[in-house]
């Protein structure tokens, strides 16, 4: 997809997915090490790979600092009104397939859960997440590419930056999504979103 279509479908399904990308009402991981111990011989080094990466589905993604180990994770697609799917139940984290794949270049958005049904989601805690913190995303051609948290925001659905969030950039990046703020009882909605910003710092296949 280029970038300019890219904007156009974000641009329609952002609205959807800061309203609809949460509801209502855990492992870490390190990259794999050499380790020499005697008379044993040494094992290879992960290779490393140079980004932006080729296209390729993520499986699953782990957030150490929040204790996020997510299973597989799922597609989400645009509803018949345009608005971005949601994962179906609290535990399940989604990929937008409308726009690049973790590392590729331009933002790959994650979307999960902050709760649902009284259940915490994959994102419950992606409020606390700082700057420097990674996120990593094993994807299904055997390349695992790592993401360094730049920033964490937080924004009123009613005034939600789509540019900012879902804008072209210049290299691999990825965005992780979910609700936050008030709960609003009257409209089963949170008020705000939760935007984790990363880039790709480390990309390797094991």
């Amino acid at each position: 997809m280029t970038g300019l279509r890219w904007r156009r479908w974000l641009a329609v399904a952002a609205i959807g997915a800061t309203l609809t990308a949460c509801g209502g009402q855990p492992r870490t991981s390190t990259a794999p090490t050499v380790i020499t111990t005697p008379g044993t011989t040494t094992s290879a080094a992960p290779a490393t790979v140079d980004g932006p990466l080729p296209q390729s589905r993520p499986d699953t993604l782990e957030v150490p600092a929040i204790d996020v180990s997510t299973g597989p994770i799922v597609d989400l697609g645009l509803t018949g009104d345009g608005a971005l799917e949601v994962p179906k139940d609290a535990r399940t984290t989604g990929w937008f397939t409308g726009g690049p794949a973790p590392g590729q270049t331009g933002p790959a958005v994650l979307a999960a859960h902050v709760n649902y049904n009284h259940v915490d989601g994959p994102f419950s805690r992606l409020k606390d997440v700082k700057s420097g913190d990674t996120a990593i995303v094993h994807r299904a051609d055997g390349i695992t590419a790592v993401f360094t948290v730049y920033r964490v925001a937080e924004y009123s659905k009613t005034a939600f930056p789509t540019d900012e969030v879902y804008g072209d950039t210049a290299g691999p990046e990825l965005r992780m999504i979910t609700c936050g703020g008030a709960y609003d009882r009257a409209t089963r909605n949170y008020e705000d979103n939760i935007v984790a910003y990363a880039k790709l710092t480390q990309a390797y296949r094991a």
